[in-house]
């Protein structure tokens, strides 16, 4: 997708955002024609980007081996006006690798996913992404979370320094952080909601301008994820509402009770929708038989 960084920005934030699970055989390898069919299927709904080997797509456990194939892949065969933007992460020096490899892989952007394991200062989390953004010619779009958060100064200085950083994507959920970076910051780059089940902060930060967010459940429940996406750009809280006391607020119930279900729950309803992406790779763990069953109702309810 060749597009100028202020078209790829318009396009990020003109609609609902998502991050394909990573499909894998009976054997825990990459399955790449099943995961081919995935964005050939997801890229038909109306999503104005798609996040390849994101967090949800367990960016964490692809191997170095996998990872190109993963990125071409979804590259290839998402519909041509969606853009795929890859997750990158880990030092700098091997997320700057993944940058140039998403880059050559044809993607349209990157997702820079918190560096690994240790908390930095200010200066060495501006000089990590400046690293990376220098290292290619496409967008970046840096994910505030964990432990890696850039203040409102830091990022208008990181912003200064290099053209192609498009979009900032929160994870972290301080509405008075993000009423500072969107003062500070303004339209110079895409604001992206990017918390667990966003759908929960979309209405308050629509109103500070985020006008996007990426949505796990498009994995299993495209059409209501964009439903729910329309009601909150319509400002239709009778609709938010409703979809909030009867599908996320249990959803977010189930998905909390053991951590990494974030994941391991949007896998199952892939899986119970009758498009299986195999299991998670360990440290993560299936659903229990039960909470499955849980799933199943609640995604029943609700087609």
């Amino acid at each position: 997708m060749d597009v100028t960084f202020d078209e790829i920005k318009a396009k990020i934030g003109s609609g609902l955002l998502s991050f394909p699970v990573t499909d894998f055989d009976a054997d825990g390898e990459f399955d790449q024609k099943s995961y081919a069919g995935r964005l050939q299927w997801l890229s038909s709904f109306d999503a104005a980007g798609l996040f390849a080997a994101g967090g949800t797509g367990e960016f964490f456990s692809i191997g170095y081996d996998e990872y190109d194939a993963v990125i071409r892949t979804a590259v290839t065969n998402s519909a041509p006006n969606v853009p795929v933007l890859a997750g990158v992460g880990y030092g700098t020096r091997m997320a700057v690798d993944l940058a140039r490899r998403a880059e050559k892989a044809g993607a349209a952007g990157i997702l820079v996913l918190p560096h690994y394991l240790m908390f930095a200062e200010q200066e060495g989390i501006i000089a990590h992404m400046k690293a990376i953004c220098d290292a290619v010619g496409i967008g970046v779009i840096y994910y505030a979370r964990d432990n890696t958060r850039l203040t409102p100064d830091s990022l208008e200085k990181l912003a200064e320094a290099c053209p192609n950083l498009i979009g900032y994507k929160d994870g972290i959920g301080d509405l008075q952080l993000m009423v500072q970076i969107a003062s500070r910051i303004g339209d110079r780059m895409v604001h992206i909601g990017g918390l667990p089940t966003a759908e929960v902060f979309a209405q308050p930060y629509l109103e500070m301008g985020v006008t996007t967010y990426s949505s796990a459940v498009f994995n299993f429940v495209p059409e209501l994820a964009l439903r729910f996406y329309r009601a909150v750009r319509e400002r239709d809280s009778a609709t938010v509402t409703a979809l909030l006391k009867s599908f996320y607020l249990p959803l977010i119930e189930l998905r909390d009770r053991k951590r990494g279900y974030a994941v391991s729950m949007v896998k199952a309803g892939a899986d119970l929708i009758g498009r299986p992406a195999g299991k998670v790779r360990s440290p993560l763990t299936e659903l229990t038989g039960s909470e499955r069953d849980t799933l199943a109702a609640l995604i029943a309810s609700h087609r």
